[in-house]
C-alpha cells in the first residue's frame, strides 16, 4: 500500500474479507467474528495513531490470543467448552463458573506453558459505585522501595528477574550455538519461554498479595498519577520494568480495590516531594541521593517516601472532601517498616 494513499477503515476491509474467502478456502475454516474482530483491533492500532500519539503498527508475524466476541447458550460444560465453529474443547478449570452471570466472549490464549481461555461473564445486576470510607492512605511508588504508605510502610519488590538472570543468560547463551529450527533450538526456546512465564507468573501473585494487603489498611486508597512509561525510558527503566510497578499501580491496584469495595482515587503528582505533610509548606526540590525530608517551617523529620505518601493522602482527603488533621500522628520521626510478603512457589 503506497505511503500517500489513506488507511482502509474496517468496514473496506469487512468488504475484502468476504470477496478473500472466495479466493481462500482456509478462511472459510475460521469463524467469521473471530476474522471481524482481528480487522477491529487493526483497525483501532491505526486510529490510535492520530488520537493518541502512538506509533505505526508493527507487523505481527504470529498472534499469541483470538477472541469469540459472542458464544452460544451451550458454550459451558463441566469438562469443556463448546466453541464455535471449532465443537466442544475438553479444558480443566481453575475455578467455578460464577452463577447469575452469562458468558459474553471467550479468548484463547497461547502460552508456554500451553493453551488458556479466559472467558468474560457479564451480569444485569448493576454495581454501585464505590463510597467513600472513612479510613485513608496514601501510596507513593518509590525508586528505594516499591512502594510506601502514609503509615509508614517502605514495601521493597523483589528483583523477579535477576533472581533468574544467570540461568536465562546461560540458556541463551546455549540457544545461540544451536541451528535455528532444530529440534534443540526449539527444547531451548520453549525452556526460555517458560522461565519467563514462571517470572510473569511470580510477580503478578507478588502484586496480588501487596494488593490486598494494602485494602486491609484502609477503606480509600490514594495514588499518584504518574505516567509510568516514561519511567521505563528514564534512569530506573530496569528497577521498574522488572518490578512491573506500572501494571501494579494502573491495573492490579484498582481492581482489588474495586472488588474489596475500596474507594480508589488517583490524584496529582506534581510536587508530592516538595511541600510538608505536617504544615503544608513548600521546602523546595530535593536531589534523588536525598532520601529524608526536612520542612524548615516547622522542624518536621521524616523519610522522603513516607513524607510524600502523607502528602498523597491529604490531597485524596481534599478531593474527597475529607477534613485534613493537623498533625495527625505527631511531629516525631516516623517509624519505618519494612514489609515483607510471602510468595507462592
Amino acid at each position: 500500500m503506497p505511503a500517500d494513499e489513506p488507511y482502509p477503515n474496517y468496514f473496506v476491509q469487512a468488504k475484502n474479507l468476504t470477496e478473500a474467502k472466495k479466493v481462500d478456502p482456509i478462511l472459510k475454516t475460521v469463524n467469521a467474528q473471530v476474522l471481524q474482530q482481528v480487522l477491529k483491533t487493526v483497525d483501532k492500532a491505526f486510529d490510535h495513531i492520530k488520537s493518541k500519539g502512538f506509533g505505526f503498527p508493527r507487523f505481527k508475524k504470529k498472534m499469541r490470543s483470538f477472541v469469540f466476541p459472542a458464544l452460544s447458550k451451550n458454550f459451558l460444560g463441566d469438562e469443556y467448552l463448546n466453541f464455535p465453529q471449532l465443537g466442544k474443547i475438553r479444558i480443566r478449570k481453575s475455578r467455578e463458573y460464577p452463577s447469575g452471570f452469562e458468558p459474553k466472549q471467550a479468548r484463547i490464549i497461547q502460552k508456554a506453558s500451553g493453551f488458556y481461555v479466559l472467558v468474560s461473564f457479564q451480569s444485569t445486576e448493576l454495581v454501585p459505585d464505590m463510597t467513600v470510607g472513612k479510613t485513608c492512605l496514601g501510596i507513593d511508588a518509590g525508586i528505594e522501595s516499591f512502594v510506601a504508605t502514609s503509615r509508614g510502610d517502605l514495601i521493597k519488590a523483589p528483583r523477579f528477574l535477576l533472581k533468574v538472570q544467570s540461568k536465562l543468560k546461560l540458556l541463551q547463551r546455549r540457544l545461540k550455538h544451536q541451528v535455528k529450527g532444530s529440534k534443540n533450538w526449539l527444547k531451548l526456546q520453549d525452556k526460555i519461554a517458560r522461565l519467563h512465564e514462571k517470572v510473569s507468573n511470580t510477580r503478578r501473585d507478588w502484586h496480588f498479595k501487596l494488593a490486598h494487603y494494602l485494602c486491609d489498611l484502609a477503606d480509600n486508597i490514594f495514588v499518584e498519577d504518574i505516567n509510568f512509561v516514561s519511567w521505563s525510558r528514564g534512569i530506573v527503566r530496569k528497577q521498574s520494568l522488572d518490578s512491573g510497578i506500572g501494571s501494579f499501580i494502573n491495573e492490579i491496584l484498582p481492581f482489588v480495590a474495586w472488588k474489596r469495595g475500596k474507594y480508589y482515587l488517583k490524584v496529582d503528582k506534581n510536587g508530592t516531594s516538595q511541600e510538608c505533610p505536617n504544615c503544608g509548606a513548600i521546602t523546595g526540590k530535593k536531589a534523588l541521593s536525598e532520601r529524608v525530608h526536612r520542612c524548615d517551617s516547622c522542624g518536621h523529620i521524616e523519610p522522603r517516601d513516607t513524607a510524600s505518601a502523607k502528602v498523597i493522602e491529604n490531597r485524596g482527603k481534599n478531593a474527597v472532601g475529607l477534613t485534613v488533621l493537623e498533625n495527625a500522628r505527631g511531629g516525631d520521626l516516623t517509624g519505618i517498616d519494612w514489609v515483607k510478603l510471602g510468595r507462592s512457589s
